[in-house]
């Protein structure tokens, strides 16, 4: 039987990929082994939003080269779809394959094995306008199942290169998220997370189709789902008609990422983000209604060249006042071939680290406010993974409905499943829970 190995960098999109590709091989007969173990082929799945990706991309590369020079070393994803020519170089790749048109990367390691040719399988991603199907019915090592519903995106952020790597906005055809979903959910899983490049953006390629309508039927059609979380939403994609359903949805879990970027018009209009500091409070204002209790992730860059300190101020004050639970902070890094890196007031980087710090401290007193509402609440947590596994065999991590990551003793039958769990104490970036005995008959069972 032979044998395949996959080594994921980046994003949420790529490990569900990693596990769409996965699925190709196992119907060839192949066996998946761990990375570090000596395969006859190596899938390295690599990212390119920074130039770190591509630099982290390069270095697993030749990991793999090394392992076993007589493999086939096969290289996919963004940073392959973006500099394949640069990949090609690296002695001992032998296939490269971007991010469309996976479904022949074994039929390019056969041809591979009789000519021993190297195979640049890239095309032109731009000219792309079909969503490539990738059936992914369970996965390896998660308790939360992604769904992928989208790929490209059409915004052109002057700090950003997906459109480059992923082309341009294309959905998956309603009929066949559905079926995946209840794939899903008959594996077992009970919370399905909705993914893309530009999640929200699901339909805006469709006629009479759209993110909202997509949520009611998941909600209404399929059977045994408990839980559909939105890997993350623009503010833009946040309509009247999302927020209805929102409101009236019993399954749409009380969290949304909503990125943000930056609180200063100056630098929005800089980074070309469609959209104000107003236009966004307003959304928020409007989605907390229909989702009290609502937790707010998002994204901050810090430092976007030309940032001065009173539009960092700006940034820090709005996020002050949006009040968030976890916020995911980035220093700007020059990513090769924007508009962004081209511009000349690029900001120090001890200035952009002083900023950093600030908003992290920030973001961990606003994650911990947040967290302590929910202090003696009995919340719902799907146990993912131990604590510490050195540690002990019986601390396990969650997460609530609303995002709080909260450990408790658990035994390892409850992992994937919905259990009842009490906040004893808020804290970051764990907060403590007290697994509850449901001695009650009239309240079932603690599992769902």
């Amino acid at each position: 039987m032979p044998t395949v190995a996959f080594h994921t960098l980046g994003c949420k999109v790529n490990h569900y990929e990693t596990e769409g590709i996965w699925q190709k091989f196992k119907a060839q007969g192949y066996e998946r082994v761990d990375f570090d173990h000596q395969s006859d082929v190596y899938v390295i799945n690599t990212c390119t939003v920074t130039n770190t990706g591509d630099k982290k991309s390069r270095q697993i590369i030749r990991r793999a080269v090394r392992k076993n020079p007589e493999g086939v070393i096969c290289v996919t994803g963004c940073y392959a779809q973006t500099s394949p020519g640069e990949i090609m170089e690296i002695p001992g790749v032998d296939i490269v394959v971007g991010t469309q048109g996976r479904d022949k990367m074994i039929e390019h390691i056969e041809e591979f094995k009789k000519t021993k040719e190297p195979i640049n399988g890239v095309s032109n991603i731009m000219k792309n306008r079909v969503f490539e199907e990738m059936d992914v019915p369970a996965f390896t090592d998660r308790t939360r199942a992604s769904l992928k519903i989208q790929e490209g995106c059409n915004n052109f952020c002057t700090f950003c290169i997906i459109p480059w790597s992923r082309g341009l906005l294309r959905s998956r055809n309603p009929e066949d998220v559905m079926k995946q979903a209840q794939q899903l959910v008959d594996a077992g899983y009970k919370e399905i997370v909705l993914t893309g490049i530009h999640t929200a953006g699901y339909g805006e390629d469709m006629q009479d189709y759209n993110f909202a309508k997509l949520l009611r039927e998941l909600e209404s059609n399929v059977r045994g789902l408990k839980r559909i979380r939105i890997s993350s939403i623009e503010a833009s994609q946040i309509t009247d008609e999302v927020i209805q359903v929102l409101d009236e949805s019993e399954k749409i879990v009380r969290h949304l990422h909503i990125p943000l970027q930056s609180g200063s018009d100056t630098v929005l209009k800089r980074m070309r983000r469609k959209y104000s500091a107003d236009f966004y409070r307003s959304k928020i204002e409007k989605v907390k209604k229909a989702l009290p209790n609502l937790a707010i992730t998002s994204d901050v860059i810090v430092g976007f060249p030309g940032e001065t300190e009173e539009e960092f101020m700006e940034t820090y004050r709005f996020i002050q006042e949006v009040g968030y639970s976890e916020l995911h902070v980035f220093p700007y890094s020059k990513r090769t071939g924007t508009p962004a890196a081209r511009m000349t007031d690029q900001v120090e980087d001890e200035i952009k680290n002083e900023r950093v710090h600030r908003l992290i401290t920030l973001s961990d007193q606003q994650a911990k406010e947040y967290a302590s509402q929910f202090e003696n609440e009995v919340l719902e947590v799907i146990p993912e993974e131990l604590y510490d596994a050195n540690e002990s065999d019986s601390v396990y991590v969650g997460y609530t409905d609303n995002y709080l990551k909260v450990k408790f003793e658990a035994t390892p039958d409850m992992v994937g499943k919905i259990v009842r769990v009490k906040l004893t104490k808020a804290g970051y970036p764990y907060n403590e829970g007290q697994f509850v005995r449901v001695m009650d008959e009239e309240e079932a069972s603690v599992t769902i």
